[in-house]
């Protein structure tokens, strides 16, 4: 056989181990998030537990890869070429399309990503056949291709989100209508038995989804599954008691609760979608073996249709190189983090910088009104009541995202979900229970504010769609590069494995970019004092050079530069606007500070935000002015324009330094020259006038200059302001002695 073969086995493992890094990545997600928002215990721990489930998982795993092998298509029907093609094939543009999710931050599910791509890159080498051989027409796709596995995975969207959000907001509802978010009491009580009626869920999913390869057939899974319900109930009253006794030596059950979820998840998700990551790797080892004991390439491909067991030195090693994804990847936080964002307690979790749209806006009002009609049938008594269990309070005390009562509802009610759908034989996606039971329960513990409601559910309708775009995506990408691959030959080969390579290899770069930049922030808020001086010091120097620039670039015409320096103005405001609306988990951390220095923060932000407002106010009229081929400024307006830069240019010039070296001795020089600088836009404003009302210029020169001489005396007026809001900040903090006059 030719050595293109070895070569595209070669790269077959190579994205095995990239599609286990992108594919844990993703899903880790799923078994993560309930520790980690519940701060149920250290982050190294929790990994740990969910490590050791990992391993577990790989080792009990059946292996069985038909969904690879022959879930999409026949290969009967398809040579060892036409298989190796296709599966190389799939595997690009499955890891592809999961390395994009992650690196926007949206959960998706490898199972749609993986059944997708194999139907796309099947029907691609099915069109090449076809239009190879004359006895074969169009019609004949049919033949080729089992398109019922993929209406299955259609409809597992439909059924994951729907039944996951309705259980999981029941569940939490009527566990904390029990417990109410001040449970420590009431938990004493009655704690172990709802605690153990988690742990017999647990125990089930654990028996019927992560170990069902080993257990089925022995004479425990059957008794179980004839008779389920005495199982349960023994199951129930064991835990119980065992929590019970535990309880009584003050142990934190719900935290054994949580990390035994999290174990039974990563148990399920090694065992049981291991498949999607390396599951297409090992079928074209298995289609190599079979061609190469029969010594020709053009052999079909029947042979997969048998059931071959992986080897257990494959599982093994995928099992180890997930458990380092897990340690090491830097995107599986940012997944993770959407979904505590969206499932948090408090509005500040969510801020406005998420847009929102039409449909999600729609939505609130139709449940704040559905919501106004109950008020008015239900009695008060009643309505109080039940008010009181919802009142928020962090007994706690830890500043986690939610507590552990749901931190428990949200793994009970995945699990036993999965379990129940898998028993049922429904396709139930892990990713799409998990995700929606969270969203479920945050609505129903009340955490979805008026504040926050619109953003949130636009958040959950961006990943929602997220998923039902991951299929067409992963569809569409495969049967490109089916195409190219089985048309093209090895040049086409060479090409795409290259560009894939590329890809990833900048993803992963840019990642770790960012990672590094979100360390540095968050070392930044152990000490809000330099986070402050750092943002304001730097916004004001690039304040300063985008204000000069542009009018230099007015007076130029130079259409190329001010549309960049409206690019920079923009991101200046966006990152000014993000500050100010996330002023409350900063806010938090100051509380121990006084109300004095959080009142100057306060200043600080909003001072900073309205003179970046100001500042695009400028160049985007500027740009709009030049864009629109509009009569250049006359000589006047120039040298008024460069006079004034010239002013602005001297005041920040003190206020930058004044900034950077904490030295306010010269502030009362920067209000002097501030007070003239007003003058001086008075003066021109009105000589301005003057010329309009002789009918001198044009209209737009002078609507475009009188703009910028407003915004000028707006954005100079904010960062005087924010010059003494600084002072005081830096005052209170310690960093500066107290200003004398």
């Amino acid at each position: 056989m030719s050595e293109l073969y070895t070569v595209v086995l070669v790269v077959l493992g190579i994205l095995a181990i990239s599609g286990l890094y992108v594919g844990v990545t993703n899903d880790a997600v799923n078994f993560l998030n309930a520790a980690i928002g519940s701060k149920v215990a250290k982050m190294k721990t929790i990994l740990m537990v969910a490590s050791v489930g990992i391993i577990l998982g790989v080792i009990t795993s059946s292996g069985m890869m038909e969904v690879a092998r022959s879930g999409m298509f026949n290969p009967a029907l398809f040579t060892f070429h036409e298989i190796m093609m296709l599966y190389v094939s799939v595997m690009f543009a499955n890891v592809i399309l999961l390395d994009i999710y992650n690196s926007l931050g949206l959960p998706t599910s490898t199972t749609v990503a993986l059944v997708f791509s194999l139907l796309g890159a099947a029907i691609a080498v099915s069109l090449f056949k076809i239009s190879n051989d004359p006895s074969l027409a169009l019609g004949s796709l049919g033949g080729f291709i089992n398109t019922s596995r993929a209406m299955g995975v259609i409809s597992a969207i439909l059924l994951s989100v729907i039944i996951a959000f309705v259980f999981g907001s029941l569940v939490m509802w009527i566990s904390r209508f029990l417990f109410s978010f001040r449970y420590l009491a009431i938990f004493r009580r009655y704690g172990a038995l709802w605690c153990g009626a988690s742990f017999t869920a647990i125990a089930y999913f654990a028996i019927f989804k992560a170990l069902k390869g080993v257990l089925s057939g022995t004479s425990f899974y059957l008794w179980i599954s004839d008779n389920l319900l005495v199982a349960a109930v023994i199951c129930w009253v064991g835990c119980s008691i065992l929590l019970a006794f535990l309880q009584l030596f003050r142990i934190n059950i719900l935290r054994i609760n949580i990390l035994s979820g999290t174990f039974a998840l990563a148990l399920a998700f090694a065992g049981n979608d291991l498949v999607n990551f390396i599951g297409v790797p090992l079928a074209g080892l298995d289609a190599f073996n079979i061609a190469k004991e029969a010594g020709s390439a053009d052999i079909l491909m029947g042979a997969l249709n048998n059931n071959l067991p992986a080897q257990f030195i494959w599982m093994l090693l995928s099992g180890v190189v997930m458990v380092m994804t897990l340690w090491t990847s830097t995107k599986s936080m940012n997944v993770s983090q959407t979904e505590i964002s969206l499932a948090g307690q408090g509005d500040d979790m969510v801020g406005d910088e998420q847009d929102s749209n039409v449909f999600s806006r729609s939505i609130v009002r139709a449940s704040i009104n559905i919501s106004n009609f109950f008020d008015k049938i239900v009695p008060d008594r009643a309505k109080e009541f039940i008010d009181s269990r919802f009142v928020y309070e962090d007994v706690e005390k830890n500043g986690a995202p939610y507590d552990k009562i749901r931190a428990v509802v949200n793994l009970t009610t995945a699990a036993l979900l999965i379990s129940v759908g898998t028993s049922l034989k429904l396709p139930l996606s892990t990713t799409y229970v998990c995700f929606m039971v969270a969203m479920g329960s945050s609505l129903a513990d009340k955490a979805w504010g008026r504040e926050s409601a619109v953003y949130r559910i636009t958040g959950v309708m961006t990943v929602v769609m997220g998923w039902f775009v991951t299929g067409i995506g992963a569809f569409i990408i495969a049967i490109i590069v089916g195409l190219l691959l089985i048309w093209g030959g090895t040049p086409a080969f060479i090409v795409v494995t290259v560009t894939c390579a590329y890809m990833l290899i900048k993803s992963n770069i840019k990642s770790r970019k960012s990672n590094d930049k979100e360390k540095s922030e968050n070392t930044g808020d152990k000490n809000q004092v330099d986070n402050v001086i750092g943002e304001v010091c730097r916004m004001m120097k690039d304040s300063t050079h985008i204000y000069d620039r542009t009018l230099v670039a007015v007076l130029k015409e130079d259409r190329k530069a001010l549309k960049e320096l409206v690019r920079e103005s923009k991101e200046i405001y966006d990152e000014s606007h993000k500050i100010k609306y996330n002023l409350m988990p900063v806010l938090r951390k100051m509380k121990g500070s006084g109300l004095e220095l959080s009142l100057y923060y306060i200043q600080v932000v909003d001072y900073l935000n309205e003179m970046a407002k100001a500042l695009v106010h400028i160049t985007k009229p500027a740009f709009e002015h030049i864009d629109n081929n509009h009569k250049g400024l006359s000589q006047e307006q120039t040298d008024d324009l460069m006079q004034i830069n010239d002013d602005v240019a001297e005041i920040y010039g003190y206020i930058n330094r004044m900034i950077t070296t904490n030295n306010f001795t010269d502030i009362d020089t920067v209000l002097t020259m501030r007070d003239q600088l007003f003058e001086r836009i008075a003066l021109t404003t009105k000589s301005e006038l003057k010329r309009i009302n002789t009918g001198e210029g044009n209209t737009k020169a002078s609507m475009f200059y009188l703009t910028v001489m407003s915004e000028t005396k707006a954005m100079v007026l904010q960062a005087r302001n924010l010059l003494k809001a600084q002072r005081y900040f830096l005052e209170h903090a310690g960093s500066v002695p107290k200003y004398r006059v």
